[in-house]
């Protein structure tokens, strides 16, 4: 074994090493939080902990039904993902196929730069600016809700799902859209008829993925979402999704005791929550790489 082999040799090993690392952190984390979640079990079945619909820690007797935090969670989500992904696919449209070389080069880092904003800032907004026009303009008692949690979600899924989608629409081959406007077809007809369907497993990865980032937010949650763990009525009642629960209340958990536990094992159900929306996206990745590769 020659020298640079020797050199080659020893920067595979450490990204190797590196790599096994991650993963044992991962594993280290994961089996923290099953250990911690799980002993909740003793004092409340499986079937009423993810299904009953009160959160009393507190009480005597306690409640530990986290339903309502459930459908906070997936509402606030959904909705923000309904706002974020036609701003961030046609953002990466119009980046990608319609603006010039110039203004690409100033749109997409400032999209981008959102992704670097910190989520307290973005939670500040909502909370100073945005819930005193929501609550003016429709007359509520509190502009702190639902609809205010997703829009501002949805700022900060829109730089995922375009900056993942671009790429995806960049790697559609130049022959389809060539062919397409030598047959006649418009500009426009060629994006939404050719392009985006041919791109659609990674707009579709990069919504999963932007679903996964809000549903996994704590901080923006926590400051505009309202704070009450009830089933919403509408997207103007207050809620509280999983993320802000857990952020809200483990400081006032007694260690070792079963409101310790059930915060933990609200833990594990975000979790493997996001674990399959992860998964999903990988799914729909390599589906997408097959396809192109048989085709």
């Amino acid at each position: 074994m020659n020298k640079r082999q020797k050199k080659e040799m020893f920067i595979k090993n450490i990204f190797l090493t590196l790599g096994m690392t991650s993963i044992a952190i991962l594993f280290l984390i994961m089996l923290f939080l099953f250990k911690e979640g799980l002993p909740i079990l003793k004092f409340v079945s499986l079937k009423e902990f993810l299904f009953g619909r009160h959160w009393y820690p507190t009480f005597d007797p306690p409640d530990f039904g986290i339903y309502p935090l459930i459908v906070a969670s997936f509402s606030v989500s959904i909705l923000a993902v309904f706002i974020a992904v036609p701003l961030g696919v046609l953002s990466a449209v119009y980046i990608s196929e319609i603006a010039s070389h110039r203004l690409k080069e100033i749109l997409k880092p400032a999209i981008e730069l959102l992704a670097a904003m910190p989520s307290v800032v973005i939670g500040f907004f909502g909370m100073v600016v945005f819930a005193p026009f929501v609550q003016n303009l429709f007359g509520l008692s509190t502009g702190l809700n639902l609809i205010n949690a997703s829009l501002m979600l949805a700022l900060m899924a829109v730089p995922t799902i375009c900056s993942i989608s671009e790429d995806a629409i960049n790697a559609v081959p130049r022959e389809l859209k060539e062919a397409s406007l030598a047959l006649g077809a418009t500009q426009c007809e060629t994006i939404f008829k050719v392009v985006i369907p041919a791109s659609i497993s990674g707009i579709s990865t990069a919504v999963i993925l932007g679903m996964a980032r809000a549903l996994g937010e704590t901080m923006v949650v926590l400051m505009v979402a309202g704070g009450a763990a009830a089933i919403p009525k509408s997207i103007f009642s207050p809620v509280r999704p999983m993320t802000a629960n857990i952020a809200a209340e483990m400081g006032e958990a007694p260690v070792g005791g079963s409101h310790y536990f059930a915060l933990f094992a609200i833990g594990i159900v975000l979790f493997l929550t996001t674990a399959i929306f992860n998964l999903t996206a990988e799914y729909v990745a390599n589906k997408n790489k097959l396809t192109k590769g048989v085709s």
